[in-house]
């Protein structure tokens, strides 16, 4: 009865790790998420580029206007790192358990498989597609408001994003663009895959000059492997955003009509817009998030099921 209840335990403290790794991606990255997508779902010629796009958002709107849209992922964020992060810890323990691991060099213990935590990966991201796709929806919608005054946007906040959608689509229009979620959160798999290949390798190092400790090793797997996710992840990214930016009494358009859309307006440029502010943003916004999680990890005495 002791083992069952610690074994709860342990598979409820990555979803509470998750949290405070949310609010930290939000804290950090924010203002950097505002300038891409504004990037992606501007009108063409909106902006020159990065830099063109945070001055204009900065003098006409305010600097805080680089945190539109902040409240739906300041509250949702931390519930979608949870269930993202929660559900990487059960889907590694459920591949552990289903014997894709493989043997540690100079050990007689086994870890999960290289592959075990891409997969691990791709099962989280896909699972937190659900929870993701509205609060990125109202996030986005918020996001492309550049009227300086309150009054005078189209939504005064969340919630009333959220009543005018419903309106025109339904509860079920919350979920518009949930096929790009999909494409676009299945980079996880690329994401939690490249930062075993950090850890594996940082901690190789361990008893020469460049030994490091493990939260160093950490916040450095998260920022860098972030950047093997953007460079997969940022065309369905595009493609996702457009997808809920589309003009809100209109058809959701699907993601094959917006994916030709893209290419016949922009060619293949037009599916890594956005890619500079992500790549600004990655690796601290994913460093301090990683490194968030696993020192929580840590806290509650779950870090090694991670292996």
């Amino acid at each position: 009865m002791a083992e069952a209840k610690e074994t709860g335990q342990i598979r409820l403290v990555g979803a509470i790790a998750g949290i405070g790794s949310g609010l930290t991606k939000v804290a950090v990255g924010h203002g950097f998420d505002t300038i891409k997508t504004r990037l992606q779902c501007a009108p063409p010629g909106t902006y020159s580029g990065a830099i063109d796009c945070f001055v204009k958002i900065v003098r006409k709107e305010s600097p805080l206007a680089l945190y539109k849209g902040a409240t739906p992922p300041a509250v949702g964020w931390a519930a979608i790192d949870s269930l993202l992060l929660g559900s990487l810890h059960n889907y590694r323990l459920f591949l552990r358990r289903h014997g894709m691991t493989e043997p540690v060099a100079g050990s007689e213990t086994r870890r999960l498989s290289l592959v075990g935590h891409g997969l691990a990966g791709l099962g989280a991201g896909l699972t937190s597609a659900v929870l993701a796709t509205p609060i990125e929806h109202l996030k986005i919608r918020l996001q492309m408001q550049m009227q300086r005054a309150v009054a005078d946007r189209e939504f005064k906040g969340p919630i009333d994003c959220a009543k005018q959608i419903i309106q025109q689509r339904g509860v079920i229009g919350l979920w518009s663009g949930f096929t790009g979620s999909l494409a676009f959160r299945a980079n996880f798999l690329w994401m939690f895959g490249s930062i075993e290949v950090l850890m594996r390798t940082f901690s190789s190092l361990k008893g020469t000059q460049f030994e490091m400790s493990t939260g160093t090793a950490n916040f450095l797997s998260g920022g860098l492997a972030s950047f093997s996710f953007w460079i997969m992840a940022i065309p369905a990214d595009n493609i996702k955003n457009r997808m809920m930016a589309a003009p809100i009494k209109s058809p959701s358009p699907s993601f094959t009509a917006v994916m030709r859309h893209v290419y016949a307006t922009a060619g293949i440029r037009g599916f890594f817009a956005g890619l500079t502010p992500c790549f600004l943003r990655a690796f601290p916004t994913n460093a301090c998030a990683y490194y968030a999680y696993e020192g929580l990890m840590r806290t509650f005495g779950a870090e090694k099921t991670r292996h």
